[in-house]
């Protein structure tokens, strides 16, 4: 969730951009360095534990990225996407083993207990100071979700929402997204988690929640009874683009980013989300 959050399988277009080797961040351009066969060799690959591909994200795990709460079974987007990427590398199912990594403790500075976090981080330019990214792996915009009878329920404008108390995750970039793009008259209701957050729109405490689009189809799909999503829009600058997290100048990240690049190529990316995220087609966008 958005943990931070114009889907289309949705993403076969940017994602096949994104193959390239640059990635922008909050406007400035990086090259990513290309790796050598030898250098990411398996034997060869800077790992936290050697021998297996430790991969992180958070608990609980939310479909559509991870299925039942477990990231270890292979289903699920991010979870698709993680044994893909491991494949890749040369690591079997077996040799991936999954840790918890609280969302908005992930891009904090410091060494990292895995060699890759997958948990729909979006990448920032202030994220950048602290962790490295791969390229992205999806590119996904914000959703505004409302229960069904609301007053909101039919905006045409993120002006027009400016007077509604809204709801978010703290760390998110639908934080940074709701004041930098909607303005708020009142300042958003920050969350430790993103139970907390479902909770506030289910008890009606605030008027809309702010999330990713595929977690918004995921929480108006059960989660929240009656809620719809109303629209859609970008967050600031590259908020909308998510990317593999890595301990700042791993050696890993290089290896990683021509994974992504073989899954781009061959069609294994837009094959994984076609399977597994919506297309955001039929949600107005919101200006």
């Amino acid at each position: 969730m958005t943990r931070t959050q114009s889907l289309a399988v949705l993403a076969v277009g940017a994602l096949a951009a994104a193959s390239a080797t640059i990635v922008a961040l909050g406007g400035a351009a990086q090259a990513a360095p290309a790796r050598t066969a030898a250098a990411c060799s398996k034997g060869s690959l800077a790992l936290v534990h050697r021998g297996q591909l430790t991969v992180a994200t958070d608990s609980p795990a939310y479909p559509p990225y991870f299925e039942n709460n477990d990231p270890a079974n292979g289903q699920g987007f991010e979870s698709a996407v993680a044994y893909a990427v491991a494949k890749r590398l040369g690591f079997a199912a077996s040799q991936v083993k999954w840790t918890v990594e609280p969302f908005d403790d992930s891009y904090a500075p410091g060494p990292k207990s895995f060699d890759f976090d997958i948990n729909e981080i979006s990448i920032t330019s202030a994220r950048a100071k602290a962790v490295d990214f791969s390229t992205p792996y999806y590119d996904d915009p914000q959703a505004i979700v409302v229960v069904k009878g609301s007053k909101y329920q039919h905006v045409t404008s993120l002006a027009a929402l400016r007077t509604a108390k809204f709801g978010v995750q703290v760390g998110t970039t639908s934080l940074q997204a709701v004041t930098s793009e909607i303005h708020p008259v009142s300042q958003p209701q920050v969350y430790n988690s993103s139970n907390d957050v479902i909770t506030a729109l289910r008890e009606h405490l605030v008027d809309a929640i702010v999330v990713d689009l595929a977690t918004g189809f995921y929480l108006t799909s059960g989660e929240i009874p009656h809620g719809v999503v109303v629209g859609q829009f970008n967050a600031p600058g590259s908020g909308d683009d998510w990317g593999m997290l890595l301990s700042k100048g791993s050696k890993l990240t290089p290896c990683v980013d021509d994974a992504l690049a073989e899954l781009r190529s061959d069609g294994s990316l837009a094959a994984i989300t076609k399977r597994w995220m919506q297309s955001g087609a039929g949600v107005p966008v919101l200006k």
